[in-house]
């Protein structure tokens, strides 16, 4: 399931903290690439563990806690620490599949790579191509996304960012461990979930709704690797 979740951050904050992105030192992306990624990337990252890198992650961290629709989507268990990219002229990302399991810096955590995302902290007007195209079983799917909008699809999907051609692309990725590690179970949940929203909207006093809940919590239950 690739999913649009709007307004993480307000284009007002996104824009404070990229002016601080555009001040910040950049290295080569290929720090963090695994040995096939490291072919075919091209880009600068902020140095991962930064102060920078640090209070903007915990800021995109926190504010997914209060973010619904990336919480019915993810379920998540546990989040990567959030790192940042920059695109200028001529830089890309070839296809490639993330790596399934992170090593959180600093620590003996892992993270298994359910759930890929970009948070966007550029405009699609600031830059010429640079998209995100995301392969799944229905075909290549374009993403240039608004800045603080972000984009959440499978680790397993394989992607790429076409090349830049003017301009800056300025993002964070992160991965997501979910509860649900299997996209199908999870999507049935989504899907689910977002119905009895729905209901409970429309009809809140529709038994269904308690119903549904219901089956909702035993499947989660079921499935849910905690």
């Amino acid at each position: 399931m690739l999913l649009q979740v709007p307004e993480v951050l307000s284009a007002e904050e996104a824009a404070a903290w990229r002016t601080k992105l555009d001040a910040a030192d950049w290295v080569d992306g290929r720090v963090t690439a695994g040995v096939q990624s490291a072919r075919v990337k091209n880009n600068r990252q902020l140095r991962e563990g930064s102060p920078l890198a640090r209070e903007l992650g915990d800021r995109i961290l926190e504010v997914l806690q209060h973010t619904p629709l990336f919480l019915s989507a993810a379920l998540p268990l546990r989040v990567f620490p959030p790192l940042f990219n920059r695109y200028g002229p001529g830089h890309s990302f070839g296809s490639h599949v993330d790596n399934a399991i992170r090593q959180v810096p600093g620590t003996p955590h892992r993270v298994r790579t359910d759930l890929s995302a970009t948070l966007f902290f550029s405009d699609p007007d600031e830059y010429e191509g640079g998209e995100l195209l995301v392969e799944d079983t229905y075909g290549v799917h374009q993403v240039k996304l608004p800045m603080g909008h972000m984009a959440l699809y499978p680790s397993t999907s394989l992607h790429k960012v076409l090349p830049i051609r003017s301009g800056a692309r300025v993002a964070s990725f992160f991965w997501i461990q979910s509860m649900i590690r299997d996209d199908g179970q999870r999507t049935l949940l989504f899907d689910l979930d977002s119905g009895i929203q729905r209901i409970s909207q429309d009809a809140p006093d529709h038994p269904s709704a308690v119903q549904l809940t219901g089956v909702y919590h035993n499947l989660l239950r079921r499935w849910a690797d905690v």
